[in-house]
C-alpha cells in the first residue's frame, strides 16, 4: 500500500506511522528522517537543504520533493510506503501525484488522524522533559512523574521545552490550518481520504487505522 499520513501536531503521527508501517511491512518515510539522512550523507539535496536551514529559512518544496522522490525509488519501497510529514501543502501533493503517475503508480489511501484542538494543546503543553536525559519524557496528565518536577529515572529536573508552550503550540496549529489542512480537501476530492479519531490508547488508534485501511482495500 502507498499511504500518506496527515494530522495536526500532537496527533501522534510519528508513533502511529511506525506501528502501521511495521504492520503493513512497508517503510515509514518521514520528512525529518529524509532531511537528516541527506544532510549526514552529504547529498546534493542535503547540502541545499542545510544551506536554507542554516540561514533560518524554510527548505523549498522542490528540495523536499526531490528527497522524497529519491527515497520512494529505493528497493524497499517497491511494494509501498507510508509518508509522514510529506506532502505538507497542496503543491507538494500535486507534485507527489505527478511523480507517482510517471512511475505508473498511485496512492491507495490518505489517513487523517483527527484530534480536537484543545486535546492537541493539552497533549503537547503537558509534556515535561528531563534536563539530564531528553529521552525521559513525562506528561502532567497522562504519565506524571512520581514526584512533581523530578525525573523518575535519574532524578533530573523536568521542564517544559519552549516548543511545547501553549502559545507555540497554538502558532503551530495556525500554520497547520493554513498550509497543511487544505490537502485534506484535496485528497477528499480524489476519494482517498480516510478520517479516524486519534483519541484513546496508542494500540486502540492503531487498530482503528488498520481496520479502516483494510476496509478501504476491500
Amino acid at each position: 500500500m502507498r499511504i500518506v499520513l496527515v494530522g495536526p501536531p500532537g496527533a501522534g503521527k510519528g508513533t502511529q506511522a511506525a506501528f502501521l508501517a511495521k504492520n503493513l511491512s512497508i517503510p515509514h518515510i518521514s520528512t525529518g528522517d529524509l532531511f537528516r539522512a541527506n544532510i549526514s550523507q552529504g547529498t546534493e539535496l542535503g547540502k541545499q537543504a542545510k544551506a536554507y536551514m542554516d540561514a533560518g529559512n524554510l527548505v523549498p518544496d522542490e528540495v523536499t520533493i526531490g528527497m522524497a522522490k529519491d527515497r520512494m525509488s529505493q528497493p524497499d519501497a517497491e511494494q509501498g510506503f507510508l509518508l509522514d510529514g510529506f506532502p505538507r501543502n497542496v503543491s507538494q501533493a500535486e507534485a507527489l501525484d505527478e511523480t507517482l503517475k510517471a512511475e505508473g503508480m498511485k496512492l491507495d489511501a490518505v489517513l487523517d488522524l483527527e484530534v480536537p484542538e484543545d486535546e492537541v494543546v493539552k497533549r503537547i503543553a503537558g509534556r515535561r522533559v528531563c534536563r539530564k536525559d531528553s529521552s525521559h519524557v513525562f506528561h502532567v496528565t497522562y504519565s506524571p512523574p512520581k514526584q512533581e518536577g523530578v525525573c523518575d529515572v535519574c532524578g533530573g529536573e523536568l521542564y517544559q521545552r519552549d516548543d511545547d508552550s501553549e502559545e507555540t503550540v497554538r502558532k503551530r496549529l495556525e500554520v497547520y490550518h493554513t498550509q497543511t489542512e487544505p490537502i485534506i480537501d484535496y485528497y477528499r476530492n480524489q476519494g482517498l481520504l480516510i478520517t479516524i479519531s486519534a483519541l484513546g490508547k496508542v494500540d486502540e488508534v492503531t487498530k482503528r487505522a488498520m481496520d479502516a485501511l483494510k476496509g478501504d482495500e476491500g
